[in-house]
């Protein structure tokens, strides 16, 4: 798993075990990722995501994803959390030789 280097577990409720598995019954061991032309995948699921990431580990922000789906959610939302913080630096635009003076 991804939790080296992570604080992300030590931050999880004591009684994350059974949060688990009440959700993957709750949402009958199917995978809730709705793609981008509407269909549910649905492959099995096997693990609980937080649909908005952080530390509300209430029932209504966390869903059973399969681990494709995760693994892909994940990937996005910290793509976009590094984008964030990157600093651009824009090279100035070069002008066509034949146009200098």
């Amino acid at each position: 798993m991804a939790w080296a280097g992570s604080t992300r577990r030590a931050r999880l409720p004591k009684d994350w075990a059974r949060t688990r598995r009440r959700i993957l019954r709750r949402d009958n061991h199917a995978c809730q990722t709705r793609f981008s032309d509407g269909r549910m995948c649905g492959a099995p699921a096997n693990q609980v995501d937080h649909v908005v990431p952080g530390d509300d580990h209430g029932d209504a922000n966390l869903q059973a994803l399969c681990q494709w789906c995760h693994t892909h959610k994940s990937s996005s939302e910290g793509g976009t959390a590094a984008a964030l913080t990157r600093v651009r630096t824009d090279r100035p635009k070069p002008t066509h030789p034949a146009l200098e003076d």
